[in-house]
């Protein structure tokens, strides 16, 4: 036991002298739903999404990045081009909250302890949690909230961001989150009606997406790191 608490103490104190630079913020912006239900454009935020983020700079070129951002997604076929959904006229309302694990890369080097202006585009993946509510079509034919459900999407996020002095980081953002359901606007209950034979619609073959359009504004603390190891 006392040469565990030796260990410890080494790494622990290892860890100190080799300490990075993170970065801590809110994120603030709008949300869109792309799927079975309302308009098709990809770019097209019509709802509030907020949330915050952290980052690890591990590297002068990529950083490891958490997230958890909410929005209530909005949908309505009346909104459409397609002349075919306006004359269905669906529309739903969901809550997704998502928290998301990945690495952000630069495409030039990101050094925060330069203490020059610093510009550079980014770009995020890696793998997000989503937590939304089911649907249905009822028998008069309207879009019914069910149970909630957790599942997962993938990000595919495009930015730039720049210092605004020394310890500020600005990031303009946009990302897109290809879910692994079918079912956030109601278009394929089959994922969950145990047999009951809900009615479907839509394409079954692709499942739904998402963006995210927004800011964040980081705030930068943590001893010049150490990038020769990783």
């Amino acid at each position: 036991m006392r040469y565990l608490t030796v260990v410890i103490i080494m790494l622990l104190y290892s860890s100190q002298l080799q300490s990075q630079t993170y970065e801590v913020g809110p994120y603030v912006g709008a949300a869109n739903f792309i799927g079975d239900v309302g308009a098709t454009n990809y770019i097209n935020p019509n709802t509030l999404a907020f949330g915050g983020v952290f980052k690890w700079n591990r590297s002068e070129r990529h950083s490891f990045r958490l997230s958890i951002i909410h929005a209530d997604l909005e949908a309505d076929d009346l909104d459409s081009d397609e002349t075919r959904r306006q004359l269905r006229g669906y529309s739903f309302k969901n809550s997704v909250t998502e928290a998301s694990l990945g690495i952000e890369y630069t495409f030039w080097e990101w050094n925060l302890h330069n203490f020059k202006p610093q510009v550079t585009p980014y770009l995020y993946t890696g793998l997000t949690g989503i937590k939304y509510d089911d649907f249905y079509l009822n028998a008069r034919e309207e879009l019914t909230r069910n149970d909630s459900k957790i599942n997962m999407a993938i990000p595919m996020v495009i930015g730039i961001k720049g210092t605004l002095d020394t310890h500020w980081v600005l990031a303009l953002e946009i990302g897109a989150r290809y879910t692994f359901t079918d079912n956030i606007d109601g278009s394929n209950p089959e994922e969950f009606d145990g047999g009951q034979n809900l009615p479907s619609f839509g394409n079954p073959n692709t499942n739904d997406w998402y963006m995210f359009t927004g800011i964040t504004l980081t705030y930068t603390f943590g001893r010049k790191p150490c990038y020769c190891n990783f």
